[in-house]
């Protein structure tokens, strides 16, 4: 690839639109949810299956459900989706996201 095609590339790539949004994850078959928040909605499936695939997720919990059930149960939900500029923070995200762990009486993620 030449030098001006990848920097067209990565201009590109900086221009899209990214959604940030409010996310649910749960196995087939279970009642266990885990809700959580993402910049980029878009990369949120490959970021748990590549963490989880690893053994190296933050949530003991979530990664316990992926080594009994495995990849094929995992199941991903949107909930809410913002644009990124838009998109709540600090105590209003926070607000958000215990409103739909209380509602769906979910884990952090």
């Amino acid at each position: 690839m030449k030098t001006t095609d990848r920097k067209a590339a990565l201009a590109a790539y900086k221009k899209r639109k990214v959604a940030a949004g409010i996310y649910a994850l749960h196995f087939d078959g279970t009642d266990q949810k885990w809700v959580g928040y993402t910049p980029d909605l878009s990369k949120l499936q490959n970021r748990f299956r590549f963490t989880l695939g690893l053994g190296s997720h933050p949530s003991r919990d979530l990664q316990a459900a992926w080594n009994n059930r495995g990849a094929s149960d995992l199941i991903f939900e949107e909930l809410e989706q913002f644009d990124a500029d838009e998109a709540p923070a600090g105590a209003a995200l926070q607000a958000r996201l215990a409103q739909w762990r209380g509602e769906l009486n979910a884990l952090p993620a």
